[in-house]
């Protein structure tokens, strides 16, 4: 792969994780609208806030690289924001629903890294991207374990 080739294949990755993040976005705000808990509520905003700041920082990695940032969200996501929409409309979404589901989008996020930071065709050169993938990752892993946490403890 050359040089070229090699700065696009990172490009179009790091626009598929902005779209994740946007992906995410969508269903934290959802989230929040469905949630009449006061904590869940402000915690949903906070994941909104968190990969807004994300997708900040991969849109500035993608100029340096010499690239066009998408705005767009994954199809994928479109048809699972669709799903819950409409799950949403069946079933009265209560504090355990909601959660699950926000797990569950925490765990296609946490793939979604993963998937880029093991990708051979993708060789992180620059310990900045390296970084700040690992550093978003984290951030996603510590947020799946408060969802998870508090998913849990509805059932005590």
């Amino acid at each position: 792969m050359g040089v070229l080739q090699h700065i696009q294949h990172q490009i179009s990755a790091l626009n598929d994780l902005i779209k994740i993040n946007n992906d995410r976005i969508a269903g934290y705000q959802k989230a929040s609208d469905d949630s009449t808990d006061n904590d869940l509520v402000l915690l949903f905003n906070e994941y909104v806030d968190q990969s807004k700041s994300n997708v900040t920082e991969l849109k500035e990695y993608i100029l340096f690289l010499g690239g066009q940032p998408t705005d767009g969200t994954t199809l994928s996501g479109k048809f699972y924001h669709t799903w819950i929409n409409l799950k949403a409309v069946l079933i009265n979404k209560d504090r355990q629903g909601i959660l699950a589901d926000c797990e569950y989008g925490e765990d296609v996020i946490i793939k979604a890294y993963r998937k880029a930071q093991d990708d051979k065709e993708l060789i992180w050169e620059d310990d900045k991207v390296v970084n700040l993938l690992a550093w978003q990752l984290e951030g996603f892993k510590t947020s799946h374990r408060t969802i998870k946490a508090l998913r849990e403890a509805v059932n005590i």
